[in-house]
């Protein structure tokens, strides 16, 4: 209607073409009106189309002083689409009627349904037609239009002239060039008559605006209008504004210039206030922003972080209004202009790289393209926080910097690049490719080692650093899909020894032959090209392919074949080089490992030379060297020099102390006795079960003619046998009942939905839902072995005939029982079912106990949890009957310690007794080790270690004052260091016995354990190291705890990370940690553990390096308790191309079913939105083994910190519209207006644009809401706020996997995805609903989703206790760590 628009204009005086003639009142409330078009908003205000003059603003508006919430950024131009007039008055009457109905929370009426249908059938586009000059919405009730000028108001150049105004320079009294004034009671307006915002881009783009009000002298800052001021009109056109920075923090000034003067504005007018008020909001919020990121940028804050502060903040300007999350959304793009305009610091990235703004830009599709930045700010200055510079010791620092040295040279203080390498981009951590000229010439590929060129592969691309950052693969389903399509390369097991080849080397056999056989003769010492050579000397093997290094190996014997004498072979142990590895090139070049690895029957002449290879013992004294100076220089591999100090397991990446050699069991093969073959037959021999002892006379429960029966099967160092019970694989029992997690997570997509009422669910797709257990296995079934036999009678018995009898052990789910879930994990029914299935099935021994011989009945679950292996009867099951009855006699006997141990020799008749289970074995009783927690945060892996018995917490190390407030509420006996780590370690360096703050520093000797989760700000982000970026890591936490290590040197060591500590720097952060505990003398290795698999709901993948001093056993990682989902549990890790995976066997399956978010939480009471009473009643007792576990053993103890986070009032109208179905989110949110908690209104989401990705709707409709989904670029007038359904998810979610998530509800049936410190609807984890109520997941919940007990206490705020439980180890996972710490310390040969 671009033709029909009434141009104000046509009122105006012909020279100025700028504004109405004619004067009005300044107070007259009326606005103007255009001929035929309507303010049809739909927010529910009513419009009359009928009225063609101007009409007072109380018929057309519910509320005369409307605010302007989204005129902040307006386009110069925009293409004008004419709409459909005729139904506008039908669209009205509707929009009006369905405000007008009470929505209900859980269902819409009928009638509003109804009427929204309408709404669309009219294909009405209501607010579609832009003004051509300012480019607002005509049709939107948001405009507002400009009420004319000051009474008696003059033009600029005139009022300017007043002698009120005018400011004297010099002595001659000149008039200044360009005045300095200030204005008050103005307003700002378009040659249309609109008002307009300033910050909108209309004087960037050259739009002519133009503003009128009364101009008060310079001196004058009092905002009123008094009988000084002087009306003036058409003050413009405005070519520029800027805002003044913020001078002490509290004030702010906006300027305006014009070809005359410029404007400082005071105070607008009553009409224009809501358009400043945005300015306002804008301003204050950009400067807390930057502000808050200037100051913690080094705490790497996260989205979540930034809107807890914003939250806290207020806007001065209008009356201290609380700022919003909706707020930074709505003035995101400003934000971030701001931000990005901040003069960076070169030793810092740019603020915008930041985790939080990284993710509003994401949230909100920022774009930073050609776009200037008007409206500079200069914020007050502040003092930037850091890091405290590490404090580390010795040998941590030579470790850092004897990698680092070969590459950076020190020079000016700087760290200069040399020899053109980083030494941590892709091309420096390749290995040399053995091909090209320069490789060829290095000594360790046979070369004459006189060039020191290069391999041409790794020349360093990375000279100039480029700020990069890491992909953060922190989304579960991103990283299962990142597994999915990696391409993995398995490590290569076979020794490329160089076969064949030119035999021109002269070998001459010195003494008597060892020994002779039928084709071979063997020999002690020969004679290659006059060079003598004797077992048991180091020699460099040539390879088969150039580009792999020469081997170091040791000669174990030789030989000469009886048919060609000529010839002479060897066997020889194989040594593993560091950079073949998990440390690749961080390694010590001249650093070997032993590894089980052997070459057989390679020719002499591929000895290229003898090496000097040194072993190294830890040295007597090795606990007190902690600390100390170190002395060694750095050598290059010379190709002949090495030391080892350590065995290697390649597929595990265990580094270990050195095993002992093995005797040769066999004295006719000691000629031929290779101790690294002897090793790996006896670990290979482990994994094929074995049975001994047949019985001559066979048991009734073994009638067949084709079956032997044995007295036992010894498979991985276990004896099974007759009266032991076994976990056999899921599905060895066809059951007639089974625990269906399908139950609920079926196909959550409803066929049909009203796509005009819910315009966003086709986003939704059937596939499978986050937190979903629809992919979670059984557990393992449980039998009692009757009797072990084979098919055949021996005396040989291959492993696939060998078979057990057992009785088939039920659990809940698998009998008639009501209600499985309420029962206990661990709990089985007895039966004399008896099943004969292959010994194939068996996947571990398991600990049956009846109920009675439990030795702790006063509270069974404590001896429980103490082996997860335990599972105890009370009851048996008939599966004939269908039901439950009492065990028989003869069972209750089982688990017994009080009776004669029987061999399982005999019949077994069922009358006797059965066989008390062999799982009454001595618990392991070792002494609590004395504990140093670093980094403590809360304390949940301390209490997972103390419950495992292993610790005994001493000391902690915690900067934050509530978390380390919390930790001392649960810890009475130990000394907390509410301090600097840095600080406490530089005290006890320098000798100190007491901290700044009193209190005592452990000593050197007394710390046996050290736990703690450094964090890893600083140098997280990044994909490669430059000269900054290695001083951040070497002043990072993770180096300050490595010298914790070093300085106490404890027993053992555990380091917990994020998962992604595995890669940063391409791995360069994790080599570099393992190097520098292998550098002290420790046995390490690192794996990626699955907290959901030790008993939480939730999904928590996190990395575990654990350390063992030399002489102790290095702990295996745990065996997993419980099923987790399958989709969660992918937790092997790639580095340079190799896989590496941990020790643990039960990958698939697990002594006990998942734990769901139902089981963890049922029996909370229900709350609100903003919950804050600390304690109230249970209300209710225990349903499950989980919440048995965790509620106190007094059961007048009350629940605590059942609280949650108070939610704005259109947060919470969101909340309470996600339907309870499982898998529900924003996409299920209906688009319509509602009124909220605190009386207002939302607004109804327009869809104004094509959708490229998306097409429209089954109906016609339209789904873009900006330019950008039709493919324009982006249009900030498209921006709409205060809506139900957010703008700015559908704005970006082709681009973000349509959000899945946001406002997304936890189900009964799954799990948490990961506890994150701060419950977001719209934070990076936004599946945080409850599942049924209308509010984020309390304190509590949180808590019980990482396995802390009720009685676990926290501190602080709301915020910081979500904080101290969202950063903590999951104390179950800390208890499965400290049970196999105290397994390796008691099995440790001391």
């Amino acid at each position: 209607m671009k033709n029909n628009q009434l141009k104000i204009t046509n009122m105006f005086t012909i020279k100025r073409s700028r504004s109405p003639d004619k004067d009005y009142e300044k107070n007259d409330s009326k606005k103007i009106k255009l001929d035929e078009i309507d303010s049809c908003e739909t927010s529910g205000e009513a419009c009359d189309n009928k009225n063609e003059e101007k009409i007072d603003n109380t018929n057309s508006f519910e509320d005369s002083n409307i605010i302007i919430k989204n005129n902040n950024e307006i386009i110069k131009e925009n293409e004008i689409t004419n709409s459909d007039v005729r139904s506008i008055n039908n669209a009205d009457e509707n929009q009006n009627k369905l405000n007008d109905i009470e929505l209900n929370v859980t269902n819409n009426t009928k009638e509003a349904d109804k009427l929204l249908k309408q709404n669309e059938k009219l294909n009405i586009l209501p607010d579609i037609e832009k003004c051509d000059i300012c480019g607002q919405f005509l049709n939107n009730s948001d405009i507002i239009y400009y009420q004319g000028h000051p009474q008696d108001a003059v033009e600029e150049f005139i009022a300017l002239t007043n002698e009120k105004l005018v400011l004297a320079s010099g002595e001659d009294g000149d008039i200044m060039e360009r005045p300095q004034t200030n204005i008050t009671g103005f307003s700002i307006f378009d040659q249309q008559g609109h008002l307009c915002p300033i910050d909108g881009g209309l004087v960037e783009s050259d739009v002519r605006i133009y503003m009128s009000g009364y101009l008060k002298s310079i001196c004058s800052d009092i905002p009123d209008i008094d009988e000084e001021s002087i009306p003036v009109k058409d003050v413009g056109p405005i070519i520029e504004w800027f805002i003044h920075g913020f001078d002490g923090g509290t004030k702010n000034c906006i300027t305006l210039s014009t070809e005359f003067g410029e404007y400082n504005l005071l105070k607008p007018s009553k009409e224009y206030t809501p358009l400043m008020d945005n300015l306002y909001e804008k301003i204050w919020l950009s400067k807390v922003v930057v502000e808050y990121l200037e100051e913690y940028h080094y705490l790497q804050p996260t989205y979540e972080d930034l809107l807890e502060m914003i939250r806290e903040c207020t806007i001065p300007d209008l009356d201290d209004k609380k700022m919003s999350e909706e707020m930074l959304h709505k003035h995101a793009q400003f934000v971030c202009d701001q931000v990005v305009s901040l003069e960076a610091d070169e030793d810092n990235d740019p603020l915008i790289t930041l985790p939080c703004m990284r993710e509003l830009i994401k949230l909100m599709g920022i774009k930073f393209g050609k776009r200037k930045v008007r409206a500079k700010i200069d914020y007050k200055k502040v003092d930037k926080k850091a890091w405290t510079k590490a404090t580390t010791t010795p040998l941590v620092r030579k470790t850092f910097e004897s990698f680092f040295t070969n590459q950076l040279d020190k020079t000016n203080h700087e760290l200069v690049l040399r020899r053109k390498r980083c030494g941590v981009c892709e091309a420096c951590q390749l290995p040399d490719c053995g091909e090209c000229n320069a490789c060829r010439a290095m000594l360790k590929f046979g070369g004459h080692g006189r060039t020191k060129k290069a391999c041409i592969r790794r020349l360093c691309p990375n000279m100039a650093v480029q700020q990069a950052e890491d992909s953060e693969i922190e989304d579960e389903e991103e990283y299962q899909h990142a597994a999915e399509k990696r391409q993995l390369d398995k490590i290569d097991d076979t020794v490329p020894v160089k076969l064949t080849g030119a035999n021109n080397k002269k070998l001459k056999w010195i003494g008597e032959p060892i020994k002779a056989d039928a084709t071979k003769v063997y020999y002690e010492i020969v004679e290659i090209d006059g060079a003598e050579l004797k077992i048991g000397d180091f020699v460099m093997v040539e390879t088969s392919q150039p580009n792999i290094p020469a081997l170091v190996s040791r000669v174990t014997y030789m030989w000469k074949e009886i048919i060609n004498p000529k010839s002479g072979y060897f066997h020889a142990e194989v040594f593993i080089r560091s950079s073949d590895t998990v440390l690749g090139e961080v390694g010590d070049p001249r650093e070997v490992f032993l590894g089980n690895r052997c070459c057989h029957g390679a020719p002499l002449s591929s000895i290229l030379r003898k090496a000097h290879v040194e072993k190294r013992e830890a040295p007597k004294d090795w606990f007190k060297l902690g600390g100390k100076e170190v002395v060694e220089d750095y050598f290059e591999d010379d190709g002949k020099t090495y030391f080892y100090q350590k065995y290697y397991e390649r597929f595990t990446a265990r580094f270990e102390d050195l095993p002992l050699d093995p005797e040769c069991p066999n004295e006719l093969r000691k000629h031929r006795f290779c101790p690294s073959c002897e090793r790996k037959t006896k670990r290979d021999a482990k994994d094929i079960p074995k049975v001994s002892v047949k019985l001559s006379e066979k048991s009734s429960v073994v009638p067949e003619m084709n079956r032997s029966e044995w007295t036992s099967v010894r498979w991985r160092d276990h004896d099974y046998k007759k009266g032991c019970a076994v976990f056999l694989k899921p599905g060895t029992f066809k059951f007639k009942h089974t625990n269906n997690n399908n139950n609920s997570n079926g196909k959550m997509k409803l066929e049909k939905v009203d796509e005009d009422i819910y315009p966003e669910y086709y986003r939704k797709s059937d596939n499978y839902l986050r937190g979903s257990n629809i992919d979670t296995g059984e557990p393992f079934c449980v039998g009692y072995v009757a009797a072990i036999t084979a098919a055949g009678e021996g005396p040989l018995v291959v492993p696939q005939d060998i078979y057990i009898k057992v009785k088939v052990l039920y659990r809940p789910e698998n009998t008639s029982s009501r209600f499985p879930n309420h029962e206990d994990l661990n709990v089985v029914y007895w039966s004399d079912e008896i099943k004969e299935v292959p010994f194939s099935a068996v996947v571990g021994p398991c600990k049956l106990v009846f109920i009675d011989n439990i030795p702790e009945q006063d509270y069974i679950y404590d001896w429980l949890e103490k082996d997860p292996s335990r599972v105890y009867f009370r009851m048996a099951f008939n599966k004939a009957t269908g039901q439950i009855e009492d065990v028989p006699q003869q069972a209750k006997s089982i688990g017994r310690g009080d009776k004669g141990k029987d061999k399982g020799k005999g019949k077994g008749k069922s009358s006797k007794p059965l066989e008390p289970n062999i799982a009454a074995i001595p618990e392991i009783n070792i002494r609590p080790l004395r504990t140093l927690d670093v980094f403590a945060g809360c304390g949940g892996l301390s209490e997972g270690l103390h419950q495992s018995g292993v610790a005994e917490c001493r000391w902690a190390v915690e900067n934050m004052e509530a978390a380390a407030h919390a930790y001392s509420l649960n810890n009475k006996n130990c000394i907390i260091f509410n301090e600097d780590c840095n600080a406490l370690l530089k005290d006890a360096m320098s000798g100190a016995t007491h901290s700044e703050s009193g209190l005592r520093l452990p000593m050197q000797g007394e710390v046996e354990l050290l736990c703690g989760g450094p964090p890893c700000q600083g140098f997280s982000g990044m994909n490669r190291f430059n000269s900054r970026e290695y001083s951040n890591f070497k002043n990072s936490l993770v180096a300050s705890y490595l010298s914790f290590c070093d300085f106490y040197r404890p027993k053992y060591f555990i380091l917990e990370n994020v998962r992604n500590f595995v890669a940063f720097k391409k791995g360069m952060v994790l080599k570099l940690t393992l190097r520098t505990l292998l550098d002290m003398g420790y046995q390490c290795t690192f794996g990626i553990l699955q907290a959901g698999n030790y008993g939480v709901p939730q999904t928590r993948r996190r990395l575990i390096i654990l350390a063992a001093a030399p002489g102790y056993k290095l702990p295996l990682y745990p065996e997993p308790t419980h099923v987790f989902s399958r989709r969660a549990c992918s937790l092997t890790t790639t580095i340079d191309g190799k896989r590496f995976m941990t020790n643990i066997q039960w990958d698939e399956s697990a002594p006990r079913r998942t734990c769901t978010i139902q089981d963890a939480m049922s029996d909370l009471p229900q709350i609100c939105n903003g919950a804050n009473k600390i304690e109230i009643d249970y209300g209710s007792m225990p349903e499950t083994y989980f919440q048995r576990l965790v509620r106190s053993r007094d059961e007048t103890t009350r629940l605590r910190d059942h609280i949650c986070k108070n939610m704005a009032p259109l947060i919470q109208a969101r909340m309470s519209r996600i339907p309870t179905t499982p898998g529900s989110d924003w996409r299920d949110l209906p688009n319509i207006s509602v009124t909220l908690s605190d009386g207002t209104k939302c607004k109804v989401l327009h869809y104004r644009h094509e959708d490229k990705k998306n097409g429209r709707s089954a109906r016609g409709a339209l789904r873009g809401v900006c330019a950008c989904a039709s493919g324009a670029p982006c249009s900030p007038a498209d921006k709409q706020e205060n809506t139900l359904i957010p703008w700015c998810l559908p704005h970006t979610a082709n681009r973000h996997n349509n959000w899945a998530g946001l406002y997304g509800r936890i189900s009964w049936d799954g799990y948490f995805s990961t506890t994150v410190t701060d419950p977001e609807p719209m934070g990076k984890q936004g599946r945080v609903l409850h599942p049924q109520q209308h509010r984020v997941v309390s304190v509590r919940e949180c808590a019980r989703s990482q396995g802390f007990r009720d009685t676990y206490l926290f501190a602080g705020s709301v915020q910081d206790k979500h904080r101290q439980i969202g950063n903590a180890v999951p104390p179950p996972l800390g208890a499965a760590l400290g049970r196999e710490i105290k397994k390796a310390l008691s099995n440790s040969n001391l």
